[in-house]
């Protein structure tokens, strides 16, 4: 069985462009499907067979006629397998720079139509496929260097300005961070690594000194309720305050709040104390505004009253 031969794919070549395999018109080389000798016009070595598109690749089988000394030593060489690349001339008639089309590493615009002009075999290769190509123009071959513009095979102006773009955001970027606008990438990650570092140590300050405050503040709630400023179960509400007003506000209202006190200490109190003294002999003397507190804050003097008003032992509680 003849060995097939890739006359063309779609990777991109050493042009900066692809050529679009189902916008070839092969159709002109069918009927005459010379095969050239390195692209030399008039060096015939033979012919291609059977050649077809097949998917990305247009493809075919190489014949040497052997009436020349090259297309001898090309079949020679063919057989032994150290003669294996076939380079298409393509006439370019239509192109696209569609970002749809656009391919890595590409530079100029597709080419989405063309039209096969000859194939030669040729020794080295010029894509990622190892195809060497030739590309013309209304019939002259295209010549092209890095950057070169050309109207058969302009460059991606969207890709130009894209990249001018990027620079010119790395210039206010650079300025941003305080850098010189010719810095360079390397040194705009570096500043911003540190920057970085900046925002992490600051939250962590931040959180040690939330905590630090919600201690001060709990501090200051539990020795309010050990001088009996506030009862214990309203010390979630002081806490909250705290973290609303702050712990030297917080300590300015406690500042200002006098000791809860049992109804015995006052009947307890010295004379003279500048304090209402109380003088209840039995639980009908207690006026009824106080008698809940008595029953729940002093309990000893609650069932001491209850015993001198009904002459019994008040019933435990």
């Amino acid at each position: 069985m003849a060995k097939r031969i890739i006359i063309s794919d779609e990777s991109v070549n050493c042009y900066g462009t692809w050529v679009k395999t189902d916008g070839v018109d092969i159709s002109q080389y069918e009927r005459n499907p010379v095969l050239l000798w390195m692209h030399w016009r008039g060096i015939i070595i033979g012919c291609i067979k059977d050649i077809k598109k097949e998917g990305d690749k247009i493809t075919g089988e190489p014949y040497f006629d052997e009436v020349r000394d090259e297309s001898k030593l090309a079949k020679q060489q063919w057989d032994k397998g150290t003669l294996k690349m076939a380079s298409a001339n393509f006439e370019v008639t239509e192109t696209s720079d569609a970002p749809e089309l656009i391919k890595p590493g590409q530079y100029r615009a597709t080419a989405t139509r063309s039209k096969l002009i000859e194939i030669s075999m040729v020794d080295i290769g010029g894509n990622d496929n190892a195809l060497p190509l030739v590309l013309t123009f209304k019939g002259q071959e295209l010549k092209l260097a890095a950057g070169e513009n050309s109207d058969g095979l302009p460059l991606l102006t969207n890709i130009n300005n894209q990249k001018d773009e990027e620079k010119m955001d790395y210039k206010a970027i650079a300025l941003k961070l305080g850098l010189p606008e010719t810095a360079g990438e390397n040194e705009i990650l570096s500043s911003i690594d540190v920057l970085n570092g900046y925002k992490t140590a600051n939250q962590q300050l931040q959180q040690e000194k939330e905590q630090m405050q919600l201690s001060a503040i709990t501090q200051a709630v539990k020795e309010a309720t050990g001088k009996r400023l506030i009862m214990p179960e309203k010390e979630a509400h002081f806490i909250e305050l705290g973290k609303k007003v702050g712990i030297e506000s917080l300590k300015l209202t406690f500042d200002s709040m006098t000791p809860i006190q049992k109804p015995m200490n006052l009947i307890n109190q010295p004379s003279g104390s500048g304090s209402m003294a109380l003088d209840w002999k039995k639980l009908s003397d207690v006026p009824a505004d106080q008698m809940a507190n008595l029953k729940e804050n002093d309990k000893s003097t609650y069932m001491k009253l209850f015993k001198a008003e009904y002459g019994v032992d008040c019933p435990n509680y």
